[in-house]
């Protein structure tokens, strides 16, 4: 089974995005909002939850912040990755 051309298919992608904004028209400013809202929650629950974990691995363990920051860290680019895919997926 062979691979699509990369090019080919951002041509196709780019062709129905135009096709569905020419049918449905500009977003609304409130879906607008809506999106710009997603994108953040999708970008700042996973850096919290690794604030969080960590901090409660430090206090479980009394280590400083030896858990926190990785973790925060992980969460970080674990929004930061999920923010990309949703985006792009878009």
């Amino acid at each position: 089974m062979t691979e699509e051309d990369p090019l080919l298919r951002e041509i196709r992608l780019r062709r129905d995005r135009r096709e569905a904004w020419l049918r449905e028209g500009d977003m609304s400013l409130g879906r607008r909002l809506a999106q710009i809202g997603v994108l953040g929650w999708i970008f700042v629950l996973p850096t919290l939850a690794g604030l969080f974990l960590g901090r409660w691995l430090d206090a479980l363990r009394g280590s400083g912040i030896f858990w926190t920051a990785p973790l925060l860290l992980l969460g970080l680019c674990l929004g930061g990755w999920t923010a990309w895919q949703w985006m792009d997926a878009k």
